[in-house]
């Protein structure tokens, strides 16, 4: 997907000065944004409150010779046909790609997003008439332990070779196997975002949000919700998008989605350039 990297302009960087400059353009975001909300908000609704709808496996091994990380969620109710989408990234890229596909028993084809054009028509706005998977690039069959296959576009193709790492199952009582951390969608150009998912008292959600630089491969900040709830992280459908970059002009905003409080809500957090990490804005 493409990314921008928008930020207000160097004298703006004063951390009070950098966030009012935000709030006032904030207060024009982008429409598109909330009719893409507006969608997942009705699907919400359509699934079973109680249950939740989260089938995910974390998988990392390699495409060929390069490692990678791969995240994959099952859902009969993403629409168009698709029954798995998920995110995966290059380890020395550090970029998230999103991934759709259908399951077929252990069979699973997988199409990669090219942008963000893509992005809309296919997983937002989604088709009347079924997807075709049959060119897409990757071709696995999932065991209990892992996933081998290949990954194939134009002249190239590689072996893909997979273990199973963690899991985490919210439809039935919740059940977390390993550490799940779940590489969102939403990135920027210097940035990719995960979250790390946990059971708690009052079930699964996200616990802490990571923000890794894509140059050092690091985690260089780490956000904690107090969130008695365990609201965090559990809005959307696709579970690789709770956390979503704005649209923003002057700044990098990002949003951290909420259950709750009838429709949802969001959290949204802008990077200052002052103190190099992202603080809360005010509501």
């Amino acid at each position: 997907m493409s990314v921008t990297d928008d930020h207000c302009d160097a004298d703006m960087s004063q951390a009070g000065v950098y966030v009012d400059c935000v709030c006032e353009a904030w207060r024009g975001v982008d429409m598109g944004m909330q009719f893409i909300s507006a969608i997942f908000f009705l699907l919400l609704f359509s699934q079973n409150a109680v249950a939740g709808w989260y089938q995910i496996e974390n998988y990392e091994g390699f495409i060929g010779p390069n490692p990678v990380h791969l995240s994959l969620q099952r859902n009969d109710s993403f629409g168009s046909g698709i029954t798995v989408e998920g995110s995966y990234f290059y380890d020395a890229k550090q970029s998230p790609i999103a991934v759709y596909g259908k399951i077929n028993g252990t069979s699973v084809s997988l199409c990669e997003i090219a942008d963000d054009k893509e992005f809309d028509r296919v997983l937002v706005m989604g088709s009347k008439t079924p997807v075709d998977t049959s060119g897409c690039p990757f071709s696995l069959d999932i065991g209990e332990s892992g996933a081998t296959g290949t990954w194939s576009k134009g002249a190239d193709k590689h072996p893909v070779t997979l273990k199973k790492v963690a899991s985490l199952d919210d439809t039935g009582d919740g059940k977390i196997d390993g550490t799940v951390e779940i590489p969102f969608w939403a990135q920027t150009a210097t940035d990719r975002f995960s979250g790390i998912y946990a059971k708690t008292e009052a079930g699964i959600c996200m616990r802490k949000l990571q923000v890794i630089g894509k140059r050092s491969k690091k985690v260089y900040q780490e956000i904690e919700f107090d969130d008695d709830n365990c609201d965090a992280g559990m809005l959307m459908t696709p579970i690789y998008m709770n956390v979503q970059k704005q649209t923003e002009k002057i700044a990098e905003v990002i949003s951290v989605n909420f259950r709750g409080g009838g429709a949802g809500y969001t959290m949204d957090y802008v990077f200052s350039l002052k103190t190099k990490k992202y603080h809360q804005l005010a509501n």
